[in-house]
């Protein structure tokens, strides 16, 4: 009887410990550092960005360097898992918006520049931000800019691995 009590004794002592080596994994919350791997995709699977290329993004949840959708996407994760997001357009760059679509006339840009569809030009801002604009048509005496973000509009699909987590200040 003693030998059944020990095995069962030393059973649940086990069982107690890989409890608590499991719940002490360490996943992402607000304020950590993390850095992810991914895959950005468009609902029709055109592959946007990802950084099979280079090497993991890195940002901390919580700091705004990402979109809302990634950073509440990833809340929960622990290192080494891999996870598909989709994320609205509410949650990733927004709605596009009319008045970032204008018509300039060509005598307005630089005299040298080529216009054609899909180029970007890049204007420096009286208050020291760059913003960026892609010729979305071509006239004859002028061009359409659209400074939307170019993901603006879209539902956007990110296979993503956290490869590593730092946690924040507590």
């Amino acid at each position: 009887m003693k030998k059944y009590f020990a095995i069962i004794f030393f059973a649940l002592i086990a069982s107690a410990f890989i409890s608590s080596c499991s719940s002490s994994v360490d996943r992402v919350a607000d304020g950590d550092t993390v850095k992810l791997s991914y895959v950005g995709k468009l609902e029709d699977g055109t592959v946007f960005d990802s950084s099979a290329t280079g090497s993991p993004i890195e940002f901390t949840v919580g700091a705004g360097m990402v979109i809302p959708g990634m950073e509440n996407g990833i809340i929960g994760m622990a290192a080494g898992e891999t996870k598909a997001l989709t994320i609205p357009v509410d949650e990733a760059y927004g709605q596009p918006h009319p008045e970032l679509i204008m018509n300039v006339a060509k005598a307005q840009l630089p005299q040298d520049m080529e216009f054609e569809v899909g180029a970007q030009l890049e204007s420096h801002q009286p208050d020291g931000r760059i913003m960026y604009a892609t010729i979305t048509e071509v006239g004859e005496d002028s061009v359409t800019l659209d400074a939307n973000h170019p993901l603006a509009g879209k539902t956007l699909i990110f296979d993503v691995e956290v490869v590593e987590i730092t946690k924040g200040e507590s």
